[in-house]
């Protein structure tokens, strides 16, 4: 039976259908996305197997999961730390970029369509708005103003940053000498070579714009998410530049339906894929089960003693919300109860839905009984004298010694019927006929009743010794 759907169903569903958009888009073209549909292929064949009680396969899934996802988190980690660069808002407040000037364009389109005529290679990465410090490396700073004598003496052949990339950020050549993460892509053409792979690693990895010139057949090409652009002219340049890299106030305005209409096909694949899930994640919705869950007592007076707990569990009516959620017979059920207003004699105390400490995904529906008996006395204490326990007689010749304690007493601590009752402790037996004039045994004491508490935790000390005139 379908579950009735609430309005916080339908969110939870849209929500997660953006988010693994954002993630489609981010990582599209990337050898990540090919590890994301793996990743969701083998979470649909888990939960189906959940669904379908297969035991051992689910659980080998489950296992497989976790090591996957620390392996995922190691091998992908500048892919997710982009990710999660673009999914911050306060980027766009923390960045201080400049807008990049059309006359900039022109000098490097010119200077570089100049370096193609005369078959020099080149590789110039300008900076989108995501950061590229994790993904450029072993760069060397430059910053220096753009003008092509600098161009041309960076990409000269022979010169020391020849075969890295130059980075143009806010107007101006802030490294060069940079190394770029190649593609792993198989649909890249046998004529590119590394320059080309590299540009189009750098551009599956964030928004940068890269332009690549072929030191082989002197073309420029425009590398912008994964995709190949031949440039002409030095105007195809500049427009293209000019487009790509304006700034943010300057490029025009989407609709709400232009946001939502794009990219149709996508959206509804995934869409159906996270309402799929959600109809397995919440199959056993509604599903009730029962368990006992132990009663449990806080806040207790502190001259109170507790002395019997009627009755001492509780039975717990549990609906499931979540195939996620496992049965209450595997969960540690207990019923918290406050116990602050417990008297001298018999409380009686209500058991509510909220004592029981049920996890997510799981409702407490019913509680029998719904109240307790909670049983309790004031409590007394007193100090008594201790009396050693001999097993036994003492030696011939010694009968006139005396068996002392140290100390000599002791106090406990309990229900005042009890307390009351008791006279002196008793210790662990003691062999008297092996007992020897000035030589010490240490014996713990014995608790005179499991409601009794002794407010001492070490042995006590007996000795044997001549009695003294107060004692004669």
């Amino acid at each position: 039976m379908i579950p009735n759907i609430r309005i916080q169903d339908i969110a939870d569903i849209l929500i997660m259908t953006f988010l693994l958009y954002q993630m489609y888009s981010w990582f599209r073209g990337t050898r990540a996305i090919q590890v994301l549909l793996g990743l969701g292929v083998v979470t649909l064949i888990y939960f189906s197997t959940r669904f379908l009680d297969l035991y051992m396969t689910s659980w080998v899934l489950q296992e497989l999961g976790t090591v996957l996802i620390i392996l995922i988190i190691v091998v992908f980690q500048t892919e997710i730390r982009q990710a999660l660069y673009r999914f911050s808002l306060l980027r766009h407040i923390l960045d201080s970029r400049e807008d990049t000037q059309h006359s900039q364009f022109q000098d490097i389109a010119e200077t570089l369509f100049r370096m193609a005529a005369r078959r020099t290679g080149a590789l110039i990465v300008f900076q989108g708005n995501e950061s590229l410090q994790d993904l450029m490396t072993n760069g060397i700073v430059i910053n220096s103003e753009i003008s092509p004598q600098m161009l041309e003496s960076i990409f000269f052949d022979g010169a020391p940053f020849h075969d890295g990339a130059a980075l143009i950020n806010n107007g101006r050549i802030e490294k060069a000498a940079c190394h770029l993460p190649l593609s792993v892509s198989t649909e890249i053409p046998q004529h590119l070579g590394t320059r080309h792979r590299a540009a189009l690693g750098l551009s599956e990895r964030s928004d940068a714009v890269i332009v690549v010139i072929s030191e082989e057949r002197g073309e420029i090409s425009l590398v912008t998410s994964g995709n190949f652009q031949r440039m002409n002219s030095p105007t195809e340049l500049i427009m293209a530049l000019d487009d790509l890299l304006r700034s943010e106030t300057e490029s025009p305005r989407i609709t709400l339906r232009q946001r939502v209409f794009s990219n149709l096909f996508p959206k509804i694949a995934l869409l159906l894929g996270v309402c799929i899930f959600w109809g397995l994640i919440t199959t056993r919705q509604g599903h009730i089960s029962t368990a006992t869950a132990p009663v449990r007592l806080h806040g207790i007076p502190d001259n109170i003693v507790l002395l019997r707990i009627i009755p001492e569990e509780v039975t717990v009516q549990t609906k499931t919300m979540s195939s996620l959620t496992p049965p209450p017979s595997r969960l540690d059920l207990t019923a918290e109860i406050d116990a602050a207003g417990v008297t001298d004699g018999i409380t009686t105390l209500r058991v509510k839905h909220a004592n029981i400490t049920a996890p997510s995904g799981m409702r407490v529906s019913s509680v029998s009984p719904s109240s307790i008996r909670v049983s309790a006395e004031k409590k007394l204490r007193k100090s008594v004298p201790v009396k050693p326990t001999l097993k036994g007689r003492l030696p011939a010749g010694q009968s006139s010694l005396n068996v002392i304690s140290d100390p000599g007493s002791v106090e406990i601590e309990g229900p005042a019927s009890q307390v009351t009752q008791i006279t002196s402790v008793g210790t662990e037996d003691i062999d008297a006929i092996r007992m020897k004039e000035g030589k010490t045994y240490l014996k713990n004491l014995r608790l005179p009743d499991k409601q009794i508490t002794l407010l001492r935790d070490t042995p006590v000390t007996i000795t044997l010794s001549t009695r003294t005139r107060s004692q004669r």
